[in-house]
């Protein structure tokens, strides 16, 4: 199989099911946004790779979960409304989120103030696939009544847990949190 198809280079792409549309259709930017966060988390997880703390194996087990839902949505994303999704987001996948922010969230300083975006290489990563996942959620709400609620409730989740996330691995390395401070 080739990478490239030249199927593209007319400005098109196809949805699942083959249907063809621009590729600044609403759906290929809400599921692009989708592949964008699940590779900023890619990059979150190879910091980690070479730290040591002890919930690391927890963490990237959590991930990979994560990225493999992630990749879910953008699929449920890309199918066509009135046509079957393939891989259907699961109520379970948000509950699992809920999971995590609770457990992770207890074991961190309570925040007093608004904290910038930072700490080490992960958890600045992580924010920042925060910041992509909000957007993702803004281009599904665009969309309409064709996006799941599902898949809208888990992209909100996940925003939640991404933040909880870069913060608990800021903390297990000894990263100390910025406050903002109003001048």
């Amino acid at each position: 199989m080739k990478i490239y198809t030249k199927t593209g280079d007319k400005g098109t792409t196809s949805l699942i099911y083959g249907s063809r549309v621009a590729k600044n259709d609403a759906l290929v930017e809400a599921y692009g946004t989708c592949d964008e966060a699940n590779s900023m988390i890619g990059l979150a997880m190879s910091y980690v790779q070479n730290e040591f703390f002890e919930e690391k194996e927890e963490v990237q087990q959590a991930f990979h979960q994560i990225q493999t839902t992630l990749f879910h949505v953008g699929a449920e994303l890309a199918t066509p409304a009135g046509k079957e999704v393939k891989w259907k987001l699961e109520e379970s996948e948000v509950t699992k989120l809920e999971t995590w922010i609770d457990q992770w969230d207890a074991q961190l300083p309570q925040l007093t103030n608004f904290i910038l975006p930072s700490g080490h290489p992960a958890g600045a990563a992580l924010h920042v696939a925060r910041t992509i996942v909000r957007r993702g959620e803004r281009s599904a709400v665009s969309i309409g009544e064709d996006v799941s609620p599902l898949v809208l409730a888990y992209l909100n989740r996940l925003s939640d847990f991404l933040f909880v996330a870069a913060r608990f691995i800021n903390f297990r390395l000894g990263q100390k949190e910025i406050g903002l401070h109003a001048e």
